[in-house]
């Protein structure tokens, strides 16, 4: 029921708090009502596009934002919303004009602007044009513990991490409480295979501070192996408490991955104590039968891949999984083990699921998801 006696800007105050709360269906429907007394509120308009973005009705949230840009070409907001509709819509070049805009209109000292346009770049992996926004905002606030961090991801995702662990920790100086940059340092470390840094900065956390589930797979890992706490262990209970939560309904998908990692991780604790489980025996096999059979057929069964940090490595699919594991400091696990950590931790930072059940599919999903290059 419409409620003339709301502002245009009433409207926008509500719809925005039930956004904030995740509750986008309610959001778009204040935001008709408000449309419905103030078709020409450029607010509105802005609002309702995000909701559809966040809703990945793109098509439609692009209308929105383009209808907002009609009654104020200028709008900071709205050019900011319409290039990440346009990044999500494959339209870079477009992209990246609108949110270049804002910086000619002279915004760059908008922080959560510079914020907000920088982060939606990297979660598209432009990389390189979010480290721009970054910067900007940090010219502007540099004592601030979020825009310092924005910084050191990016590092990080440039390969440089000196200079990243050097930004993420000034962050922590400028706010120790600044759990988000914590957790990227703690797991930065961790692929350094720096565990003991890695568990230090771990348990400066809480389990309420962490809203994925990496770093808490290897904070209970490193607990469970350096202090060899067992299963059901009181100090251990809320954070397993937290996983279940963060995991919330799993889909076939993921009950097939928990069933199957379910499986591998009885094998290996069965073969615990062994050198060599049975599973990378048995993928040694196969290369090896698999070379043979090259030979014999005089053909080759070399792949080679280049990650994002420049390494190289060749070898049959087995052999270069391996070498990965062995370059990261990670030979003590086993291979499935290393490529399930991988493989979280991948979609941690590209939202990308990449599948564990062979080497091949593990190398060519890390391709999907931007983190290496198959080079043959």
């Amino acid at each position: 029921m419409a409620t003339p006696f709301l502002s245009s800007e009433e409207y926008d105050e509500r719809a925005h708090q039930l956004y904030s709360e995740g509750q986008y269906d309610e959001a778009l429907d204040v935001l008709r009502e408000g449309l419905s007394l103030y078709p020409n509120s450029v607010e509105l308009h802005i609002g309702v596009g995000y909701a559809r973005l966040a809703r990945e009705e793109y098509a439609w949230a692009r209308r929105a934002f383009e209808e907002a840009l009609v009654l104020e070409p200028e709008h900071e907001d709205a050019l900011a919303g319409l290039g990440e509709t346009l990044l999500k819509l494959g339209q870079r070049d477009a992209a990246l004009r609108c949110m270049k805009r804002t910086l000619e209109l002279g915004y760059a000292d908008d922080i959560d602007l510079m914020l907000q346009i920088g982060r939606a770049l990297f979660r598209e992996g432009e990389i390189t044009e979010a480290r721009d926004y970054f910067e900007a905002a940090m010219r502007h606030a540099p004592d601030s513990a979020e825009v310092v961090s924005c910084v050191g991801y990016v590092e990080h995702r440039l390969g440089d991490d000196e200079a990243a662990l050097a930004t993420l920790r000034k962050a922590l100086q400028h706010d120790a409480e600044y759990h988000e940059a914590r957790i990227y340092l703690a797991n930065v470390l961790y692929d350094r295979g720096d565990y003991e840094a890695a568990l230090y900065h771990l348990e400066q956390t809480k389990p309420e501070d962490h809203w994925d589930e990496l770093a808490i797979w290897r904070l209970l890992e490193m607990k469970r192996s350096l202090f060899s706490l067992p299963e059901g262990d009181p100090e251990l209970k809320p954070w397993e408490e937290r996983l279940v939560e963060l995991g919330g309904e799993m889909d076939d998908i993921d009950e097939m991955l928990a069933e199957i990692e379910g499986k591998v991780a009885e094998e290996l604790e069965q073969q615990r104590g062994t050198a060599l489980g049975q599973l990378e025996l048995f993928g040694a096999l196969l290369a090896d039968l698999a070379a043979h059979r090259g030979d014999d057929a005089g053909t080759t069964t070399e792949h080679a891949i280049t990650t994002h940090e420049g390494k190289q490595f060749a070898g049959t699919w087995e052999q270069i999984v391996q070498r990965m594991r062995e370059s990261n400091g990670n030979g003590a696990r086993s291979l499935h083990e290393y490529m399930i950590a991988e493989a979280r931790r991948g979609f941690s930072l590209t939202g990308v699921r990449i599948p564990t059940n062979d080497a091949e599919a593990f190398i060519r999903g890390s391709a999907d998801a931007g983190l290496l290059r198959i080079v043959r």
